[in-house]
């Protein structure tokens, strides 16, 4: 690969968003700021090989995806005035007035993520039109059809053209009723960034957790107060704290296995000081503040024999009763395993069955369990069908390997 084509892939990891959000709010139109922004990656392909790359290759691209644009409107609006070509040209429009936070990118979290789209659309705008993921590579993360994807991305950016949806961040009165559907999609992001499920990318995406932690301090510092923003931040430190460990040699590296001393001190030192700042508050936790602190448990420990499997366990059994989802049972589940034994465990594993057989972990979870049992043809099984299930890379290598040496 040349340095140029290295460049147009950084760019597009680090500068889609940027551009996409400038772009929105210039025109805004989502369907003409993510085509004018294609195009201007696809001019940055073609050119930049040749001219060189530009010293600023976000301002390069913000420029040339504004000039696509504005071609793409006139030749839509062919009787429109002089005047309104000029207005495009020039961007002389006065700007709107700055709230507490003035970000172009969390601007355009809020916007798709609109309580009127459905919460299936947020999540698929969000992605392609923030995380910059594609088509392919959303409708692989949840198990849909690319057409079923491409027609909710097109029917969400029509109701919030239709609709007249602002592009802002909501006034501070809105703000409570609308964040816990933008944490919900920043989590979600962060999850497609630490696991990531195309098959042509990283096995763990950096930009994508950066930005969904950078745009979740953003809301933080909009409501500080808010006890499951907290609590969202301080997981997601604590869980990008562990990223230095996570992928060796190309294979994903397990909890249990994982070389604590690379853990990122400092993300673990900030996530336990809001998780104990939420403690200190004296409010009955959610879904987010309860899963930082399992984090905060498993990141105390400086080995995994350390770990406080029964506080692991305790608090998934409060989180059970905030989120009674087959996922928060599977988790469990693996905790009881380290306290009760795999049989025990295993047992709660069979009884998902139903609900989670289309979803990759249930099978890994089963397959260690069923090795730790000494189960080996169907620990065997298991990890085939978990490898047939994920997406990510990295642990599809684990998962072949841990398969191959039961044979």
């Amino acid at each position: 690969m040349t340095d140029a084509q290295e460049a147009v892939i950084r760019a597009h990891r680090e500068e889609w968003a940027r551009v996409v959000a400038a772009l929105t709010r210039r025109f805004g139109d989502l369907d003409v700021a993510e085509e004018a922004a294609a195009e201007a990656f696809a001019t940055a392909v073609e050119r930049w090989p040749g001219d060189g790359v530009p010293p600023n290759p976000g301002a390069w691209l913000t420029t040339t995806a504004v000039r696509k644009a504005i071609d793409r409107i006139r030749r839509e609006n062919k009787r429109d005035d002089k005047h309104q070509e000029a207005r495009m040209v020039h961007d002389d429009t006065p700007p709107e007035p700055l709230g507490v936070i003035d970000d172009d990118r969390l601007r355009l979290v809020f916007t798709c993520c609109h309580p009127a789209l459905a919460t299936q659309s947020r999540v698929a705008l969000t992605l392609r039109l923030v995380g910059g993921l594609t088509v392919p590579e959303i409708a692989r993360a949840y198990l849909v059809k690319e057409t079923a994807l491409e027609q909710r991305i097109t029917r969400a950016k029509a109701k919030i053209k239709a609709a007249g949806i602002p592009y802002r961040v909501p006034s501070a009165e809105d703000l409570p009723a609308r964040v816990a559907g933008v944490l919900t999609v920043l989590y979600l992001v962060f999850n497609e960034g630490y696991l990531a499920t195309g098959p042509g990318t990283d096995p763990i995406r950096r930009d994508l957790t950066a930005e969904a932690i950078r745009l979740t301090r953003l809301v933080h510092a909009l409501l500080p107060g808010d006890g499951e923003v907290t609590g969202l931040l301080a997981l997601m430190l604590l869980i990008e704290a562990r990223r230095p460990a996570r992928v060796a040699a190309g294979e994903l590296v397990p909890l249990a296995e994982q070389d604590r001393g690379a853990w990122d001190t400092a993300l673990i030192a900030e996530g336990h000081r809001l998780v104990r700042e939420r403690l200190a508050a004296g409010v009955a936790p959610g879904r987010y503040q309860i899963l930082a602190a399992i984090n905060a448990v498993h990141t105390s420990a400086r080995d995994i024999r350390d770990t406080d499997w029964s506080q692991v366990v305790a608090l998934y059994d409060q989180l059970v009763r905030v989120d009674a989802s087959p996922v928060v049972a599977l988790n469990r589940a693996i905790a009881v395993a380290e306290l009760d034994g795999p049989e025990v465990a295993l047992a709660a594993v069979d009884r998902l069955g139903d609900r989670l057989s289309g979803y990759h972990a249930y099978h890994v979870t089963r397959a260690d369990l069923l090795r730790r049992l000494s189960r080996g043809e169907e620990a065997r099984a298991a990890y085939g069908k978990a490898i047939e299930l994920a997406g990510n890379t990295a642990e599809i290598a684990y998962l072949t390997r841990r398969r191959d040496q039961l044979a």
